[in-house]
């Protein structure tokens, strides 16, 4: 057997680079970390289903302390939050890593992986659309949130089950879910609390994917190499982050990601992602048109 040792190369930093982007953004809002990490090693590099989602899972176990410590440094994160949420989430998560053993085919992988990339995009939207009907402003502070102990524990095990069998869900869906459940609460609010509670939530995830997964080591080492620096540097720009350009960015490359994973074809996804971008952009200038003629 031959080694394409330049091939070899040429892919693990391709997944070095491509993994610094994800860990910038992820550090930044909090969101994207297995929706963009996993659909990316599968359809740029190659990666079997089960063996990205598996290696995504245990690169996220170092990955998410990085950007958890920085934020409990700046004392933004609800420590009690984050206990309810594991409580939670951790034996889902397990659960999940087991039935994704299961699941023996690949096909059936990516369409469970396509069904949490259009809920999570699918939510972001809903949420966004929620906030600015309701008018209210997000003001409150994640530090003096009354908890909901029941919804929250909830929250932990959808998310947990989710992540455990797609990498999906830890920030695109779970942080959603408490937006939902904390309406006074802003997303950059929520950033460092998703970021903590994601910590407990990948360990498990990730022993489960060691246990009855398929982790490639070299994967985990190079999404490793170019994650951790980049979440480092995101979690310290997160105050200053445009959340209202980055989230729809993320949003975006989810939707167009659960598409492709449900068996949308490569022609008729482009047409729907270039359909979505101008009624977007139709959307932003009537809006813009209507605050500059209002009074």
């Amino acid at each position: 057997m031959i080694l394409n040792i330049p091939g070899l190369y040429t892919k693990q930093m391709g997944i070095v680079v491509g993994s610094a982007i994800v860990g910038l953004l992820v550090g930044l809002t909090g969101a994207g970390g297995g929706a963009l990490m996993t659909p990316m090693l599968i359809l740029l590099f190659n990666v079997k289903p089960a063996a990205a989602i598996s290696s995504d899972l245990v690169a996220a176990v170092v990955m998410r302390p990085v950007g958890a410590a920085v934020h409990l440094r700046k004392g933004t994160v609800n420590l009690r939050l984050v206990g309810w949420m594991t409580l939670g989430s951790v034996p889902a998560a397990f659960v999940g890593a087991w039935l994704l053993r299961e699941i023996h085919s690949g096909a059936d992988v990516e369409r469970a992986l396509g069904a949490a990339l259009l809920a999570g995009a699918a939510a972001m939207v809903f949420r966004l659309l929620l906030d600015k009907r309701s008018g209210v402003a997000r003001t409150g502070e994640v530090r003096r949130v009354t908890i909901r102990p029941l919804p929250t524990v909830l929250i932990g095990v959808v998310g947990g089950l989710i992540v455990g069998m797609t990498s999906v869900g830890s920030g695109s869906l779970m942080i959603v879910l408490l937006l939902f459940t904390y309406p006074l609460l802003s997303a950059g609010q929520l950033v460092g609390t998703d970021l903590t509670q994601a910590v407990p939530l990948t360990a498990a995830a990730a022993l489960g994917a060691l246990a009855f997964g398929h982790v490639e080591f070299g994967v985990t080492a190079s999404i490793v190499i170019g994650s951790v620096p980049a979440v480092l540097i995101g979690s310290l720009l997160s105050s200053r982050a445009p959340d209202r350009l980055i989230r729809p960015v993320i949003t975006l490359v989810i939707f167009a990601s659960g598409l492709k994973y449900v068996g949308v074809g490569t022609t008729a996804l482009g047409w729907i992602v270039l359909v979505v971008l101008l009624c977007a952009g139709g959307y932003w200038l009537v809006r813009r048109a209507g605050a500059r003629a209002g009074p």
